[in-house]
């Protein structure tokens, strides 16, 4: 089946008018991420970023190139625990969210 709009551009338009839907993008990110699929978690966080507010915005916060936070969040990235909290917890403020981890 052939696609008729980018799946990029439609991820970003639904974000930037649907607040649940942005939540939800960084939730399962999160969970992705503390479920052991880094690979999903990085690449919703990725298409998050990139749908919100850029890697430009996110460079200047964490004082690194945007292509090597691009990177970090790539297939074969390997971000340090420091730079990955303390990129998510940007993204909560700037999000007006706080993710909490609760046992099941």
């Amino acid at each position: 089946m052939v696609l008729t709009r980018d799946f990029k551009e439609t991820i970003q338009e639904r974000a930037l008018r649907d607040e649940k839907f942005r939540n939800a993008l960084l939730t399962e990110a999160v969970q992705c991420m503390l479920s052991n699929d880094m690979d999903t978690g990085k690449a919703v966080l990725r298409d998050y970023i990139n749908a919100t507010i850029g890697f430009e915005e996110l460079s200047r916060f964490m004082d690194k190139s945007p292509k090597s936070l691009m990177r970090m969040l790539g297939a074969d990235g390997n971000p340090q625990a420091q730079n990955l909290f303390s990129m998510i917890s940007y993204l909560q403020k700037k999000e007006g969210v706080h993710l909490e981890v609760h046992t099941a």
